[in-house]
């Protein structure tokens, strides 16, 4: 496993270098002036479409506006959110969740152009049941600019689903699984692989029935999963509201300079905030990556652009409401940098390990814990002071370690630290790996203690079971695209392995996992942005015609709303 994290710590590197994050964020940019500031039409005009003014059972498509956007959001609204929000804070620090912000606000001009155009390229040759995405936009449009460019345009689709088959196993599944494993062995003492084949049965239950089944599942799922968790965190928030205005001058204030160390985190650069809080925001609004696009192709409408602004909605939600509830709770509640789970039993001494120029502790035993504190299994890790870490700003490494159960004690036994010279401990104490959505967990836990326990493991399941089950439909168009229907169910079979797969203990620390999920969402955008950047100005030119056609009152007012039963049921196109 050590070699498979050096090879993903590699690839993440090129993938994520700051010459692709600079790309991305002036992609969004650039689009945010082109349409002249889309953002206010999705949080206008975009709702509207969303309450079903405009739905016509008589247009082309699936599902409706609000399924199909509530398809696309129980992709993103998962793990990303919980998790995703807590690995951003304790590798980036405070100043990552405004770079969230910041792309979340140019992610939704980035949406919109996304879907604008996987719509306007949509294949319709079976109304019902229509496909869309960036593998047909590149594929189709090509050849509409130069027909010698037809092999081009069905190759580059070819790269782009298997760029997508690659980004959603692993972030959008692999990651959700994970995580659900490790909250729900933490609190309940259940193995990870048993959480691992429920949800691997669930999933397989619900993306057998296709889209329909998707859309009817995700229009119930996500609105009631959402509120869940806003209401818990308005709780939490409540609970500590003097905490909240020093906690917001802290993330403006990180973003731009180094966060100094504190308890459980080490310090971090202004740079490595950015890098984390673009990481963060990108993997959970998905924003530049295509996949949105496919759930919203099924959508039933005959214009193009609006279905567009109702996806322009989705960073909003994903990113500037429910990932600052997310990250306001975990600051305000200060597990982010909290101080030691359990002090050392006596003076540790740093010895040097196997390989020259890296250095470990002797074997920690663990002093006695009446409350069950530790278990076999469980990651720890403490402070070291030792080499310059680039990451953090200043000498301060985490030194990683696993709790082993050996004769009647358990033990921590310590992994090793790259260092030029002798590291010296620092924390003076050991903390637990809360990794992932556990922190998250953890700090509802300090409020009301079985608040994390019981509502965060529930809305994390709930989160991960919405987002693999709509993010297996996105595999599935792709298999669609590349061999017809005939590998779809076995397609569907190995997705359905991979969850339980994830949940082997495979992945034992915040790093490693933000290694797994970083190269799935590297190579998703890497496909998306050359699409974006050569057809973009076709969604532009669509966007500017339909708005001046809104402004001149030519497509009318809509329709009376229809009422929200028949709004998250589908009814009112079917």
């Amino acid at each position: 496993m050590a070699e498979i994290n050096q090879i993903l710590a590699y690839l993440n590197n090129i993938l994520w270098h700051n010459y692709v994050l600079f790309t991305l964020l002036g992609t969004g940019i650039a689009f945010t002036f082109w349409s002249g500031f889309c953002q206010y039409r999705a949080l206008t005009h975009g709702w509207r479409v969303l309450r079903g003014s405009y739905d016509d059972p008589n247009d082309p498509g699936a599902i409706n506006h609000f399924q199909a956007l509530a398809t696309a959001l129980s992709a993103t609204v998962g793990l990303g959110n919980i998790g995703g929000v807590a690995l951003a804070l304790s590798l980036g620090g405070p100043g990552a969740i405004f770079w969230m912000w910041v792309v979340g606000f140019f992610g939704m001009a980035v949406k919109l152009t996304e879907v604008t155009l996987s719509m306007l390229y949509r294949n319709t040759d079976d109304p019902d049941n229509p496909h869309g995405g960036p593998m047909w936009v590149v594929s189709k449009g090509l050849p509409m600019l130069n027909p010698r460019l037809a092999t081009l345009g069905k190759t580059l689709g070819v790269i782009f689903c298997l760029c997508l088959l690659t980004s959603i196993t692993t972030g959008s599944n692999m990651f959700q699984a994970w995580n659900v494993g490790e909250i729900t062995q933490t609190y309940f003492g259940i193995p990870s692989i048993v959480s691992g084949i429920i949800l691997a049965l669930v999933v397989a239950a619900v993306i057998i029935g296709g889209i329909k089944r998707i859309g009817a599942f995700a229009g119930r799922m996500v609105p009631a999963m959402v509120a869940l968790y806003l209401v818990a965190g308005i709780y939490v928030l409540a609970i500590n509201v003097d905490q909240i205005p020093g906690m917001l001058r802290l993330i403006l204030a990180s973003a731009f300079s180094p966060s100094e160390s504190a308890g459980a985190f080490i310090g971090g650069t202004a740079g490595y905030a950015f890098l984390f809080g673009m990481k963060r925001a990108l993997f959970s609004s998905e924003a530049g990556q295509g996949t949105s696009p496919i759930a919203h192709s099924a959508a039933k409408t005959d214009e193009p652009v609006r279905e567009g602004i109702v996806a322009g909605l989705e960073p909003f939600i994903d990113t500037l409401v429910v990932c600052t509830f997310t990250a306001l709770v975990i600051l305000t509640t200060g597990v982010w940098n909290r101080g030691p789970d359990a002090q050392f039993p006596s003076q540790p001494q740093m010895i040097e390990a196997a390989t020259p120029g890296t250095w470990t502790l002797a074997d920690t035993r663990l002093p006695q814990d009446e409350d069950g504190l530790w278990v076999a299994g469980q990651g720890v890790y403490t402070v070291v002071s030792a080499s310059p870490n680039p990451q953090s700003g200043n000498d301060l490494h985490r030194l990683n370690g696993l709790v082993e159960q050996r004769d009647q004690s358990l033990v921590v036994a310590w992994r090793s630290v790259d260092s030029e010279t002798r590291p010296t401990v620092h924390a003076q104490g050991i903390f637990i790996a809360y990794v992932g959505a556990t922190l998250t967990a953890k700090a509802f836990d300090t409020v009301a203690p079985g608040l994390g326990k019981y509502l965060v493991t529930l809305a994390v399941w709930l989160f991960a079971m919405s987002t693999i089950i709509s993010s297996a439909y996105y595999g599935e168009q792709a298999m669609v695209f590349l061999a017809g229907d005939r590998l779809v169910v076995p397609y569907k079979w190995i997705y359905c392995t991979l969850t339980a797969v994830a949940t082997l203990g495979l992945i034992k620390t915040d790093a490693q996992l933000d290694n797994v999920t970083g190269v799935g969402t590297g190579v998703m955008m890497l496909g998306n942005l050359p699409i974006l950047w050569l057809f973009g100005y076709q969604a532009m030119r669509a966007y500017k015609e339909y708005i001046a056609r809104l402004k001149n009152g030519q497509m009318g007012r809509g329709h009376p709303p229809p009422s929200l039963e028949d709004l998250v049921s589908g009814r009112d196109v079917n």
